[in-house]
């Protein structure tokens, strides 16, 4: 796969069908969890949801960062950001702590909690559709367009082009092009992100990033830390030696003491 790939989702064009989370379901072999997606959430058994926000419909699914934050704090590597854009997961490396779902800044991993051997869930872009060259099932089965698939350059030309032709259609900006460092999934919107509830307080830098600020201070904080630990290992062992000392000191009186009272008994 020689190009990134992403998903770019367009509010405007979205009739809240829900063709695209019957065909996730299907192209993942998930269960029936709601007769309504209107009214289904993101679980271990759903990978992508429609919400109704007054006039108008969002699809809600893994974003799939550029840097992200699940593959960054993963402790066994369980997560990879392969080369053409998705984020996989390995569940025969996981070790379930759940430090993925604590740190992505879009609460998409979900857990199998009433599994033996439960597993993190969540989207992989159609890992198996799009290495054999296919789209996405929610793009392909999405009846008015308002999820289409493709090469990542090629989508963001293409919100550009909407925006820059349509602005009386569109909110000028592109979501997910920039948040957290950037995504694979954008969004168009006729109205504000605020409006529709986006969150949209994250940083534009990569949220690993501030990890790596926070790591690269580790070993000044070793250095200084081990300076402070040796002196008061040195203090404390020389404390525990001047102790003894004394203790043998203290001893060697008593017994002089002793021995000098036995020889005055004597005579």
């Amino acid at each position: 796969m020689n190009k990134k790939k992403a998903i770019l989702i367009d509010i405007t064009r979205c009739i809240g069908c829900g063709a695209c989370y019957e065909a996730c379901k299907e192209q993942n072999h998930l269960p029936e969890t709601s007769s309504d997606p209107l009214r289904d959430t993101l679980s271990d058994k759903t990978f992508t949801i429609i919400e109704q926000r007054g006039d108008y419909f969002i699809r809600k699914m893994c974003q799939h960062c550029d840097k992200p934050s699940c593959v960054s704090v993963c402790p066994v590597g369980a997560f990879e950001k392969t080369e053409w854009g998705a984020v996989l997961y390995d569940e025969d490396k996981c070790m379930g702590c759940r430090y993925c779902m604590q740190a992505c800044p879009y609460q998409i991993p979900r857990y199998e909690w009433g599994e033996l051997n439960p597993r993190v869930q969540k989207c992989v872009m159609c890992y198996d559709r799009v290495k054999n060259g296919l789209p996405t099932a929610c793009a392909e089965a999405c009846p008015a367009e308002a999820t289409i698939f493709g090469d990542r350059e090629e989508l963001i030309k293409e919100a550009e082009s909407r925006i820059r032709d349509n602005p009386d259609r569109y909110y000028p900006y592109i979501y997910g092009l920039n948040e957290v460092g950037g995504t694979s999934v954008f969004y168009l919107s006729p109205v504000s992100f605020e409006e529709l509830k986006f969150n949209t307080n994250l940083p534009k830098k990569a949220l690993p990033n501030f990890t790596w600020e926070a790591l690269s201070k580790i070993p000044t904080i070793v250095t200084v830390g081990g300076v402070f630990l040796t002196g008061f290992y040195w203090l404390t062992n020389r404390k525990n030696e001047i102790a003894k000392e004394r203790f043998q000191d203290e001893q060697e009186e008593i017994s002089k003491s002793k021995t000098e009272g036995d020889i005055t008994d004597e005579k």
